[in-house]
């Protein structure tokens, strides 16, 4: 098994570029402060020495900018490219394994969860950490993706990750280990349940 690596999902921490869905409840400025706190505290948080973390950003000038208190300069960034939610993680997939993918909507991740991920790829396909909302705040693959593997899913809607354990069993990826349920930050009322 190759190093195993933590892949995570970034939009740039630009006024009016992230957390849209979240600013119109709370404005524009919350909503970028809130989105720099999370990205900087799980980045600090999910850095380990048992894996290699990579920062895949979007938009594609994210990447030729440095976000002091943000990230660290030293940890690898990818563009994460065009297309939907799927086509994004469809490419990572594609190139690095084992690997966990996470976006930084879901604030509570902890290295214990990503060690718990990677270790539950010994005896599963894929590893899976459902969200309250219907959706995954992770998920982990041993190997690259099956082709068409996140095709035709429903992103940011309540049946998005019955659609992916669907897609995985049509795939043959039978074995699927869930992790425990967390709760994502994508809208104002996301803060009041905190």
């Amino acid at each position: 098994m190759s190093r195993p690596q933590l892949v995570v999902f970034v939009k740039a921490p630009v006024i009016g570029g992230a957390k849209t869905r979240l600013a119109r409840g709370i404005g524009k400025v919350q909503a970028w402060r809130r989105h720099r706190a999370m990205t900087a505290i799980l980045l600090r948080r999910l850095t380990d020495p048992r894996w290699e973390t990579v920062i895949t950003l979007s938009p594609e000038r994210a990447l030729r900018r440095r976000f002091p208190g943000v990230w660290p300069d030293h940890l690898p960034r990818a563009l994460q490219g065009g297309g939907d939610l799927g086509a994004r993680q469809a490419r990572v997939f594609a190139h690095r394994a084992p690997v966990c993918v996470i976006g930084s909507d879901a604030p509570q991740i902890t290295r214990a969860d990503i060690a718990a991920a990677f270790s539950g790829l010994k005896r599963h396909d894929a590893v899976i950490g459902p969200a309250e909302d219907g959706g995954y705040w992770l998920l982990a693959l041993n190997g690259p993706a099956p082709e068409g593997l996140l095709d035709g899913m429903r992103w940011s809607h309540e049946e998005t990750r019955n659609d992916l354990e669907r897609q995985l069993s049509l795939h043959g990826m039978e074995r699927v280990r869930l992790l425990r349920r967390l709760r994502d930050v994508d809208e104002a009322s996301d803060l009041k349940r905190g």
